[in-house]
């Protein structure tokens, strides 16, 4: 097999990779063998086709990943279903302990339970203001908007 042929095995394998890690690193490694591949397509011999990776490599890893991992957060405003009520404050209407309580979420009430270690006594009266850190289920794990 030709090398260019290698190469472009190299980056299918981290392709396939990327596609299980998503971590944006090894798909950046495959377009750099990628490129190593078509400087063996034009005959060039192993040390500028290691050079062509490794310099592709660099080149995508300092300039591409961090756009893509910024793209890779959804801001708060473009958030949807449960993910947008993450970070949000809420009512609480009945007193909310690590096992029970009600609180009122954008107009919605929602059984809701503190999170470990959130707060001193361990619950939170009715009136006071809560801060929603996830959404598990039907129940928001809240800790108080104070802390």
């Amino acid at each position: 097999m030709p090398a260019w042929g290698w190469w472009l095995l190299v980056a299918a394998v981290l392709t396939a990779g990327e596609s299980l890690s998503m971590t944006f690193v090894l798909g950046l490694a495959a377009l750099a063998a990628a490129a190593a591949g078509g400087v063996a397509a034009l005959g060039a011999d192993v040390i500028p086709q290691a050079a062509a990776f490794a310099g592709a490599g660099l080149l995508l890893l300092v300039l591409v990943r961090p756009i893509a991992k910024r793209h890779r957060r959804v801001p708060a405003m473009l958030r949807t279903g449960a993910d947008a009520l993450v970070g949000i404050d809420a009512l609480v209407l009945d007193q909310v302990d690590r096992y029970r309580g009600q609180v009122r979420l954008r107009g919605e009430v929602w059984s809701a339970r503190l999170c470990d270690g959130s707060s001193a006594d361990g619950v939170v009266g009715a009136g006071s203001t809560v801060r929603v850190l996830a959404i598990d289920g039907a129940t928001a794990l809240v800790y108080p908007a104070e802390l």
